[in-house]
């Protein structure tokens, strides 16, 4: 992979929920433009797997196991990233599940997972993050909500307002702080294993119906390095990325 003459070059970018979909289309794109991802998830093999993929192509790339539900999990994370770096520009808060069923089926286990993963996930990023950033004096968070953070779709009601809840924790950071960055990123429709997390047959079939129109998932790491690649002055505080023939 070149080092290409561009922002995104030499950046230092963490991402979570990178062994897959989103993340790890985003670690491969960023590699690709020069930047050093470090990478975390629970499938250690899957991250070994991308990791030689960008090695082999000359690309810069560490990886760590992590379960961003564990705060000490992301604190090692993060303390595992500026030990081998030095510093830390931007933290990609993906990962994410979406189990979902109607409220009266009442799978309580699945809304705390969503919780657990969508809410603490995020707060757990930023948690990690933000006294290193703030001691630099620069950083960017890159919290991954979705088009469920801005309207809600039957069988989706704890799905949505965890992505609600996303937009609502990046926005209040954005005005807590004025020298980190703050970007929401909201996916439609998109190529992911996040379906495969429904166990619930109707909302299953639901999913499969809306997913015939589902986008790559390197159109949302174009995205996110959109928003990384601008100049420090400069916060993309938010970018919907949908399918051209999406209704939603």
């Amino acid at each position: 992979m070149t080092n290409e003459n561009n922002a995104t070059a030499e950046k230092i970018v963490l991402i979570t929920g990178a062994s897959s979909g989103i993340g790890k289309a985003t670690a491969l794109l960023l590699a690709k433009k020069g930047a050093h991802v470090v990478l975390g998830a629970r499938r250690t093999d899957r991250l070994e797997a991308i990791a030689s993929d960008i090695q082999a192509e000359g690309g810069s790339v560490a990886y760590r196991t992590l379960d961003v539900t564990n705060l000490e999990q992301m604190q090692a994370f993060v303390n595992f990233a500026q030990e081998k770096f030095g510093r830390i520009d931007a933290i990609v808060n993906n990962a994410g599940v979406m189990p979902l069923s109607k409220l009266e089926v009442l799978k309580i286990e699945e809304w705390n997972r969503m919780i657990d993963v969508n809410i603490r996930g995020v707060l757990h990023g930023i948690a990690a993050g933000l006294p290193l950033m703030q001691q630099q004096g620069w950083g960017q968070f890159i919290n991954l909500s979705s088009i469920a953070g801005h309207a809600v779709y039957p069988t989706a009601a704890v799905y949505c307002a965890t992505k609600f809840a996303a937009i609502a924790i990046s926005e209040g950071l954005r005005q807590e702080v004025s020298n980190i960055r703050v970007t929401v990123i909201s996916p439609g429709v998109t190529e992911s294993e996040l379906a495969d997390s429904i166990s619930d047959d109707t909302a299953r079939q639901g999913m499969q119906d809306f997913r015939r129109i589902a986008i790559p998932p390197e159109a949302i790491a174009r995205a996110i390095t959109f928003a990384i690649e601008q100049p420090n002055d400069v916060d993309v505080s938010e970018i919907i990325v949908r399918p051209t023939a999406s209704p939603y």
